[in-house]
């Protein structure tokens, strides 16, 4: 296990270092020009000069990447062109809001989809089955840009049991939660079925049936464990992605994370807090592959 951990850690290195490569070149290719930003395109081109000069960006390419690198391992991302603070603390404030609020929707559709999803694969063909095909087929079939509206017109405005926005009241993290749960369960809820469906089908599960054991019996007991290990390698995978896909559902109720921190930084075409914020969701993405394949792992001793 420590070997397959070495291995695994191994290759996060190089990929971070190509995150934060590719988000530098694409952060140069930007027609805009962030001295002009700050101080406006009237100002004298002296002014211009000596600001660029300060922010290194009068020097060539390589010596300004060699900075940014430097600077990025002591944690110093820049300074927002719209505030003035540090990239650094803007993204530390929004991060644990963002990371709360994907957690959150993750674990309710974890809750949804196990249960259902091995309910399906246990009695294939009947109600359960048909029931949790339509929940996952509803739930893929309502994004988030519509899915958001409706839940905040039935549940906050028609019916006023949850805030309309913010996230300082009580349950006000319910809403978009749920409407980045439920297309998740729906996803989640067919990879459960598909997989522990197929596990059925394993000898050892008939071996397990003729040893005594129950046809529910062996069905949980060992079909549930080993389907469980793709679907561990595909939570991981989605976390990253509803941390990403949560960018719409903040700016529809008004949550304070990262993705209205992103929205406002591009509206006012602040490039270093979006290089941040998108360093930000990488690192997530890159750490949440790392515990599916841990996951993975324990789950399943052929993986390692």
């Amino acid at each position: 296990m420590k070997q397959f951990l070495a291995k695994r850690l191994i290759w996060v290195l190089p990929t971070l270092w190509g995150v934060v490569t590719l988000v530098f070149l694409l952060g140069h290719a930007l027609p805009s020009d962030p001295v002009e930003i700050m101080l406006g395109e009237t100002a004298p081109p002296a002014k211009k000069a000596e600001l660029r000069h300060d922010l290194g960006l009068d020097r060539p390419l390589f010596e300004q990447y060699a900075l940014y690198m430097a600077r990025l391992c002591v944690g110093d991302m820049g300074r927002s062109i719209r505030t003035g603070r540090a990239v650094a603390s803007e993204v530390h404030a929004a991060f644990p809001l963002t990371l709360r609020l994907g957690l959150t929707a993750l674990l309710m559709a974890v809750a949804v989809a196990l249960p259902l999803g091995g309910a399906a694969a246990r009695w294939p063909g009947g109600a359960i089955d048909k029931g949790a095909l339509f929940v996952s087929t509803a739930g893929l079939s309502m994004p988030s840009f519509f899915l958001g509206p409706i839940l905040l017109l039935a549940f906050a405005v028609w019916r006023p049991w949850f805030p309309v926005s913010g996230s300082d009241e009580p349950g006000a993290i319910i809403l978009p939660a749920m409407t980045l749960a439920l297309p998740l369960a729906g996803f989640l809820t067919r990879t459960v079925r598909a997989s522990m469906r197929e596990e059925s089908q394993r000898d050892y599960l008939r071996a397990a049936r003729a040893r005594g054991l129950t046809e529910t019996g062996a069905f949980f007991r060992h079909a549930g464990p080993n389907g469980l290990a793709p679907v561990a390698t595909v939570i991981g995978l989605q976390l990253g992605a509803v941390l990403t896909g949560a960018v719409l559902v903040e700016k529809i109720f008004r949550w304070p994370g990262l993705g209205t921190l992103v929205l406002s930084a591009i509206s006012s075409r602040d490039y270093p807090l979006v290089q941040g914020v998108i360093l930000a969701f990488a690192a997530v993405a890159v750490a949440a592959n790392l515990l599916a394949d841990v996951a993975v792992a324990l789950l399943d001793p052929r993986a390692r």
